[in-house]
């Protein structure tokens, strides 16, 4: 069976991630998972839903415009495509809604957390609440009466707005039947009353709630005849035309305010609008009516993130977690020492990734590194890994940032960090147009007994300390002369100018990393065909890119034995006989994000692993800047083996494994239960 003769072979990208949405909201609806978990697993999965529309969705309708009758590698067309993520996600929406209501909110009631309704406010809180929205709300709200002179306001992207039906005249004689009022994106969501007026400790009411109790106030003399919460999802996709670009942060600055106003591509509003407030909405956000989302509820779950941050619950949360740090810290004085007595392998957020900021901090106060290099993609609009390299900048080391300016909805903090490293004296560029750099890399050059010395960090994740405590990573600080020569080679190539190096032992993106893949991928194939034992093991976060598919088929064929760990949407079928039944797919989902990016391959007992910034897709491999590396330190080898695969081979207990049709099932639990994350929690944690 030839994989490369349908697409029946392949699953389409957007019904692959409403999968893992699918599986993202399964953690709400487990009862397993600590009740505030649960609440957030609800925002984070409001969170996932929201950029799907604004990416994915926003794409799909693009298609639809620009050229409905093309097809994509899975067979479907945009339209089909769209109409079957619409139902899919019209079902996923109508659950959560149904967990927050029927489930999460009454344990959370019950537990003396509570979201006080209008209907059931007593004296004292209505007092309060009235008075809070006098003094708060009021002076901050913009009520827009529609008529000729008011056109239907331009509503920011995701914001919360209130449609307003109105009867009788204003001031002026004007009877305007409708209004918008926009809620300030500087107005909390859920409001925490005092413990006193709640009666108990964490008692809360929802913005939405003060307001339809007080919208009358906003209009004056007359009636309000229905209030209906609602929010307008737009395209928030950037557009920069590398032919046309001069200076990519100019026009990356002036694109960005466009972002608020994309075009719209998904209604929300509150299952109580009316039909008609409903049809008039629909009419000027230019939607139909298979993007209307009614809901029973707040429009926007995800603005209730605070909430379990607020509450002062340890046993409804998950168990206090501190990361590990690696003994090789605690026997050197200075971080170089330690890296010099041997590579070293952080994995985040079991460990510690103070480490990676001691390095750049360490770099930047000594007298003997002359020069820092760092690739920056994510790092937060608070970051104490920037200020270090600023501070490095102001003390004369020769500072260079290759700066991502088109890290999607972190452009305008990295604008932010490159004006301010710029203004340090910092070497800041953006990479190589057309290629977003993705790479995770840091070099540092320090002059030691008279001769110049590299140390470099390469990780599978990005440069973000927050990020680093939630999500699965390795990290490798290393003094190897080779390793850090083709280190500093990818920095050459980005700053300057000249043809692709040939390095040592670095894979790079777009020139050997996917020919390296590929010929692992055939290795084991032919070691298959000549009876040898034959294994991949690849754990990433996306699978998508369709000669390594084809690849990994023929692999199965063969009689390789394959385990992809993909956390994401994966295109490949497992388990189709006579093409892919030796493959098997499966997804972990925990309280931390799986993030690492690992590929094994048997190689008749050599064991070669990589790690990796990059997914198998298809802008991993060819538009984008990306490192894989090996481990050289036969230890560590076996570290990555034994903590980033085996684990999650195991698991009983957070994996999901994927079905030939691309629906996922719980991996039946058979004998003692494992999960991988709580595994890595004890075996690396700190005490």
């Amino acid at each position: 069976m030839s994989p490369q003769s349908t697409p029946d072979f392949l699953i389409n990208r957007e019904l692959g991630i409403l999968e893992f949405n699918r599986r993202v909201l399964a953690q709400a609806e487990d009862p397993g998972t600590p009740l505030l978990e649960r609440l957030r697993f609800l925002c984070i999965f409001s969170s996932n839903m929201d950029e799907f529309f604004e990416i994915r969705v926003a794409g799909l309708k693009e298609q639809i415009h620009l050229n409905p009758h093309m097809t994509g590698p899975d067979g479907l067309t945009a339209r089909k495509a769209f109409k079957e993520v619409a139902r899919i996600s019209h079902t996923l929406v109508a659950r959560q809604y149904d967990l927050f209501n029927n489930e999460v909110i009454p344990a959370l009631g019950n537990e003396d957390i509570r979201f006080l309704r209008r209907t059931h406010w007593n004296e004292e809180q209505a007092a309060w609440i009235r008075d809070f929205f006098f003094n708060e709300l009021m002076p901050v709200l913009t009520p827009i009466g529609l008529d000729p002179a008011h056109p239907f306001p331009n509503v920011l992207n995701k914001s919360l707005n209130f449609a307003v039906e109105l009867s009788g005249k204003d001031a002026f004689g004007r009877n305007s039947d409708r209004a918008v009022v926009q809620a300030p994106r500087t107005l909390p969501r859920v409001i925490q009353l005092p413990d006193e007026i709640a009666g108990h400790e964490n008692g809360f009411v929802f913005l939405s709630s003060i307001l339809h109790t007080h919208v009358g106030e906003l209009f004056a003399g007359m009636e309000v005849r229905g209030c209906y919460q609602f929010r307008v999802t737009r395209n928030s996709d950037l557009f920069v035309d590398d032919e046309e670009n001069k200076n990519l942060r100019e026009q990356l600055q002036g694109e960005l305010p466009h972002r608020h106003y994309g075009d719209a591509v998904r209604l929300e509003v509150a299952d109580n609008c009316s039909e008609e407030m409903m049809r008039f909405l629909l009419k000027q956000f230019e939607l139909g009516r298979e993007d209307l989302y009614q809901v029973r509820g707040p429009v926007n779950l995800v603005r209730m993130m605070s909430v379990p941050d607020k509450v002062d619950r340890p046993d409804l949360k998950f168990p206090p977690f501190t990361p590990g740090m690696p003994a090789q810290f605690a026997k050197h004085p200075s971080i170089f020492q330690a890296i010099a007595a041997g590579d070293i392998l952080l994995h985040h957020p079991y460990q510690s990734f103070q480490p990676v900021i001691d390095f750049i901090r360490e770099a930047a106060a000594d007298p003997d590194v002359l020069a820092i290099r760092q690739t920056v993609y994510r790092t937060g609009t608070d970051s104490e890994l920037m200020r270090h390299l600023i501070a490095a900048a102001q003390r004369g080391k020769e500072v260079t940032c290759v700066v991502e300016l088109m890290a999607r909805f972190d452009e305008e903090a990295n604008i932010n960090w490159a004006e301010q490293l710029e203004k340090a004296g910092a070497h800041v560029v953006y990479g190589v147009v057309g290629y977003k750099t993705h790479a995770k890399l840091a070099l540092v050059v320090r002059r030691e007994n008279g001769k110049l010395a590299r140390y470099a960090h390469l990780g599978t994740g990005n440069y973000h300390p927050r990020t680093a405590r939630l999500y699965t990573d390795f990290g490798l600080m290393t003094r190897h002369p080779e390793l850090c020569q083709d280190v500093n080679d990818v920095f050459t190539q980005l700053t300057g100018l000249g043809g692709a190096h040939e390095h040592k032992h670095l894979l790079q993106a777009p020139f050997s990393l996917h020919p390296c893949m590929m010929r692992a991928i055939r290795n084991e194939t032919e070691r298959a065909r000549a009876g040898e034992k034959a294994i991949i093991v690849a754990k990433m976060n996306s699978l998508l890119e369709a000669k390594i598919i084809h690849a990994l088929y023929e692999a199965s064929q063969a009689g390789v034995k394959v385990d992809l760990i993909v956390r994401g949407v994966c295109a490949l079928k497992p388990g189709i006989p006579g093409l892919s039944e030796n493959i098997r797919v499966r997804s972990v989902i925990g309280r931390f994000l799986e993030h690492h990016r690992i590929f094994y391959f048997w190689n008749g007992g050599q064991e070669d692993v990589w790690l990796a910034s990059a997914d198998w897709m298809d802008r991993n491999f060819f538009r984008r800047i990306e490192t894989g590396f090996p481990l050289l330190d036969p230890k560590l080898k076996k570290r990555v083996i034994n903590e980033g695969l085996k684990p999650y081979l195991k698991d009983n207990l957070r994996t999901w494994e994927m079905q030939p049709d691309g629906s996922y099932r719980r991996r039946a639990r058979r004998g003692k239960g494992f999960d991988a994350q709580a595994y890595l929690r004890s075996l690396l944690g700190g005490k």
